[in-house]
């Protein structure tokens, strides 16, 4: 593969976005693209930075089309495998009083067939950042441990690694979420916790404490506190940055958004504080729309929103 600035490693999945019923009281779904670090690298691409993405996908048509989308957002593919004995996994995004839940298909799908002798060794070396995330390791045992030797890949060459907890409780308990998730974020440079994720994995309710206790793990942490903004703390003293207001209608990408658009300015030479503050801005225009990636916005369309 050519040098690409950031590498994502994960699950990417068809997607189901329930839409608002018909005429008749039918539920409708909109099909899109989604999976969290594949997510975050086409917002890093939307954003100018060059990005790769790491995984297996079936021969099938959801596969197909994870190929045509990274194709037309200028994402690096040639480190996707194609797997004929296992399914490209999809899910389903609900909408109700208490926001968006997932249904997922993903039991035995190629990604979750990834191991730690599939990374490519030399494609990591050559990457300025490393994305994975806690979604990454929770899909399956040898998935996780493809994400500690793909972790250790990069920091053997001096890659930066950031991490995205992304905790999903459905995937595995919580006892083996936290400490998965933990070690991984001993070994990472950048932690993207949100404070939900936060929450759950600490014990802990205070920002200030959750960036305590994290920079404890990494010496740079990136707390995601949805509409209140985001925390920007590292052992030197910390920020927070206001959430922006927008007229919300589903915030299922909004996280991977910030997390691929904060890289993406970080890789463009912004300090911490620069790229948070885009990429908070870039997050509340993504939960203006449905699905993940459709409403993922370019740089133009942030520029003129952080003017405003």
């Amino acid at each position: 593969m050519s040098q690409v600035d950031i590498l994502c490693l994960g699950e990417p999945m068809l997607e189901f976005n329930q839409q608002p019923a018909d005429a008749q009281g039918r539920a409708l779904y909109l099909e899109g693209h989604g999976g969290d670090t594949s997510n975050a690298a086409v917002a890093a691409a939307r954003a100018g930075a060059k990005a790769g993405y790491i995984t297996a996908l079936g021969k099938d048509a959801p596969g197909d089309s994870f190929m045509k989308l990274w194709a037309d957002e200028g994402v690096d593919a040639s480190t996707v495998q194609r797997r004929a004995d296992a399914p490209t996994g999809i899910y389903f995004v609900t909408h109700g009083p208490d926001g968006h839940a997932f249904t997922f298909y993903r039991a035995g799908s190629a990604a979750s067939r990834m191991t730690p002798d599939d990374m490519p060794a030399e494609a990591i070396r050559q990457a300025r950042i490393l994305h994975v995330s806690g979604i990454s390791q929770a899909i399956s045992t040898s998935a996780s441990d493809a994400c500690f030797r793909a972790i250790e890949i990069a920091r053997e060459a001096g890659v930066t690694v950031s991490y995205d907890t992304n905790l999903r409780r459905s995937l595995w308990p919580l006892p083996r979420a936290r400490a998965t998730i933990h070690a991984a974020l001993r070994i990472t440079d950048i932690a993207l916790p949100s404070y939900d994720d936060a929450t759950a994995l600490t014990g802990l309710d205070d920002p200030d404490a959750i960036a305590d206790f994290y920079l404890e793990m990494a010496p740079q942490v990136i707390l995601k506190l949805g509409k209140d903004g985001v925390m920007v703390a590292d052992r030197n003293g910390r920020t927070t940055l206001p959430g922006r207001i927008v007229k919300a209608i589903d915030a299922t990408g909004a996280g991977d958004t910030f997390a691929g658009n904060f890289l993406a300015r970080t890789i463009a030479g912004d300090t911490p504080i620069e790229a948070a503050r885009y990429a908070n801005a870039a997050a509340a225009l993504a939960t203006t729309g449905y699905g993940a990636v459709a409403p993922m916005p370019r740089e133009e369309a942030v520029r003129k929103f952080l003017e405003s």
